[in-house]
């Protein structure tokens, strides 16, 4: 069994390394980094497989520290039962991100996906998506479905009207097979998450991607044109090239949950404006201020000032929310720091003395002057 390179510094095989691929209840689907080899007997004599995933729980002591599991977490497995395909999660190795909604860590990119029509396409809708991927920091590419669907002047209409917001989209049509080799492409050696409408052609799309998976698919609702969700849970799929997928529960809405100072930035025809000028005021808000080099003549400034609203009433939220103490509490010992479950405040911690002799001469007192 050969020691683990990646983190040099912790005694544990590499074999015993692994992502979360799947979290359902308590119970956690993690793919190894290097299958384990095992020996079963058949009637045919023995025969060689390879143990590529273990079903884990966590540990007692990560659930006391508050350590959640995620998917995309990389995490230590200890105590593996190769015959029953068992294991324990002992540790989660330092995420590089974690995204909130989807609850998914250790992402690479985001692919926004649409359809251009069957339901037709919502600029808005597309815009405010958009923004929610932008705020995440990683990088955000464009994927429009059911090319099929429309004539190549509009399509062409789309590519000219999307370049202007700053992408460059995506046109494929899983019906007809287009467009989707070089999409393949582009999603190996990638953790990649899909986020859009439902209804959209996501879980289609990745039953052409990866055919095992053979995910539910639904129609469009013909009244209300929208989709039905068929995706109930984040899960990670194996790409052929390398490379995982992540497909997350459509939604009819994206929330802005920014804030007002920061949402400018996730509009990326805005931020090529402010790397031309400057403006006027380093807190502008980009609405009534002089001399703003962001208001002006651009197709999604109606939907900046709408986000806005929202982001604001975003921020006043929080600032009224009450401050939740840390359930952790760190501690040095031998030189090196650790944690450990933090006692909740004012339910098993001792009293001091001092605070007993105030009470008992408190009682005194009172005992007194009843007397």
């Amino acid at each position: 069994m050969s020691l683990n390179l990646e983190y040099p510094d912790t005694d544990i095989p590499a074999s015993l390394l692994g992502t979360v691929v799947a979290v359902q209840a308590n119970f956690y689907q993690v793919k190894l980094d290097q299958p384990e080899p095992l020996d079963l007997e058949l009637e045919s004599g023995l025969s060689e497989v390879k143990i590529r995933f273990l079903l884990c729980t966590r540990r007692s002591r990560l659930k006391k520290v508050g350590q959640q599991v995620m998917v995309g977490d990389r995490v230590c497995v200890v105590e593996p039962d190769w015959q029953g395909g068992r294991g324990a999660i002992a540790a989660v190795l330092p995420r590089q991100n974690l995204l909130q909604r989807p609850p998914i860590a250790n992402v690479d990119q985001i692919l926004i996906v649409f359809a251009l029509e069957d339901p037709t396409l919502d600029a808005y809708q597309l815009s405010r998506f958009l923004v929610k991927a932008e705020s995440t920091g990683l990088k955000v590419s464009l994927c429009l479905n059911k090319s099929d669907l429309i004539t190549t002047t509009e399509l062409e209409n789309w590519q000219h009207r999307l370049q202007k917001w700053g992408y460059e989209p995506k046109f494929l049509s899983v019906l007809k097979q287009t467009g989707l080799e070089e999409l393949s492409l582009e999603l190996s050696n990638q953790i990649t998450v899909f986020a859009g409408l439902s209804g959209v052609g996501k879980s289609s799309l990745i039953n052409y991607l990866i055919p095992e998976t053979n995910l539910r698919v639904a129609a469009v609702s013909g009244k209300l044109q929208k989709g039905r969700h068929t995706t109930r849970h984040v899960e990670l799929f194996d790409l052929p090239y390398g490379g995982l997928l992540a497909d997350t529960p459509g939604f009819n809405q994206a929330d802005i949950d920014v804030f007002p100072e920061d949402l400018i930035d996730y509009f990326p025809e805005a931020r090529e404006r402010l790397q031309q000028g400057k403006c006027q005021f380093s807190d502008c808000s980009h609405r009534h201020e002089p001399n703003c080099v962001v208001r002006g003549d651009w197709e999604r400034y109606e939907h900046y000032i709408q986000f806005l609203t929202e982001a604001t009433i975003y921020a006043n939220q929080l600032n009224h929310q009450k401050h939740q103490e840390t359930t952790i509490k760190f501690k040095s010992k031998r030189g090196k720091l650790g944690d450990e479950p933090k006692l909740e405040m004012k339910k098993y911690r001792q009293v001091s003395r001092r605070k007993q002799q105030q009470s008992l001469q408190n009682f005194c007192q009172e005992e007194e002057e009843n007397d």
